[in-house]
């Protein structure tokens, strides 16, 4: 059931605030653990935030039932799963099939990235360059180090770092494993996706095919928001050619917003459980008007510079940060919590322990409230 309205005559219906929290919510598979297999929920979430080793792995223990972290791991040793830089030129786990058709669609925010270094790349033949990394990547996965220090012999005038990066804004490198697999340590050695994934890229991934992909994951969802997702621009062409297949509504402060017309949009009163997200989650980072998550008050308070905290959902909605200490997880809610809610998030909090420490002793405590 959709809480909708019709904002003035002629216009399209309004989405109310908790009304698009729900419909998030329930494409992002956090009302309800869903029961479908890690690589499916990879899939259609279109890729996990994965700056560092461990988010995707509590990404999919706040979503998933029955999961266990031994099951993206196998994912990852087994080549079906990998971990690249994509979406707002961040590193985010990928399938294997993601990894190799939605890189020519996110080029443009390398592209972008490596304007920021060219000062460092003056006299630099980045085709040859690109044609040298992989040669190098491909005889053996590198670290960063060692691709600088082979490049930089190349071009012993240019700025180390800027080469790297530059190896890294031109070639699909993906980090090999054992690094990013489950309780597995190691340093972060590179390779071009081709390569490791041994088939060369399939067909690109059209704008079209992704807004579909985007709106059933964190649908509704206006073109900036997906722009922000995709770190692009200039995507209207691509929703106005689907407008036909599509269905539109406003928001609070009178955005279109698109969606799928046969996609779920729960009633705003559907309980939303309490959910522990790991730091960089990509519900909070996914959409230009962030509020539909993130009320105002609490904007920015999941961030302290570049350093991102894991976060708490209570009611569906950014209500606190957590982190696990030595036999303790530590929960700061934002404001007060009712008695009920309490009891709540201790359940949730246990629920996580078992799915990603099951043989782990861990108190549970609230610290004090965090005041802005």
């Amino acid at each position: 059931m959709t809480n909708t309205k019709r904002s003035v005559a002629g216009t399209a219906p309004l989405l109310g605030n908790r009304a698009l929290n729900r419909a998030t919510l329930d494409r992002q598979l956090l009302l309800r653990p869903a029961r479908i297999s890690a690589a499916a929920a990879v899939g259609h979430l279109v890729g996990l935030q994965a700056q560092n080793v461990k988010p995707p792995y509590y990404a999919l223990a706040a979503r998933l039932d029955g999961f266990t972290p031994e099951a993206l791991s196998r994912l990852m040793a087994d080549r079906e799963a990998v971990r690249i830089v994509t979406m707002r030129s961040t590193i985010h786990t990928h399938t294997a099939d993601d990894c190799l058709t939605l890189g020519p669609l996110v080029q443009p925010a390398r592209d972008r990235e490596l304007t920021q270094f060219r000062k460092g790349l003056a006299g630099v033949d980045l085709d040859r360059l690109a044609a040298l990394a992989r040669e190098l990547v491909e005889t053996e996965p590198r670290t960063m180090k060692q691709l600088r220090e082979a490049l930089l012999r190349e071009w012993p005038d240019a700025d180390p770092q800027a080469l790297a990066v530059a190896a890294r804004c031109r070639l699909p490198l993906v980090r090999v494993t054992p690094r990013g697999l489950w309780g597995r340590s190691g340093q972060v050695t590179l390779t071009t996706a081709e390569h490791w994934l041994g088939r060369p890229a399939g067909p690109a991934a059209t704008p079209d095919a992704v807004v579909l992909r985007y709106l059933a994951a964190f649908g509704p969802a206006s073109v900036r928001d997906m722009q922000t997702w995709a770190g692009l621009t200039r995507l209207r062409d691509a929703f106005e050619r689907l407008r036909p297949r599509l269905v539109t509504f406003r928001d609070e402060g009178g955005v279109e917003l698109f969606d799928l017309p046969d996609a779920p949009r729960p009633d705003p009163d559907t309980p939303a459980p309490p959910r522990f997200l790991p730091e960089f989650d990509n519900l909070l980072l996914s959409h230009a008007d962030r509020t539909r998550v993130v009320p105002p008050e609490y904007r920015g308070r999941s961030w302290q510079g570049n350093f991102a905290y894991c976060t708490l959902l209570v009611d569906g909605f950014l209500a606190g940060l957590w982190r696990l200490e030595e036999h303790a997880l530590v929960i700061e809610p934002f404001g007060r919590l009712t008695g009920a809610q309490r009891d709540e998030v201790v359940a949730e909090g246990e629920r996580m322990l078992r799915t990603m420490h099951p043989e782990t002793s861990y108190d549970i405590r609230f610290g004090a409230v965090r005041a802005a």
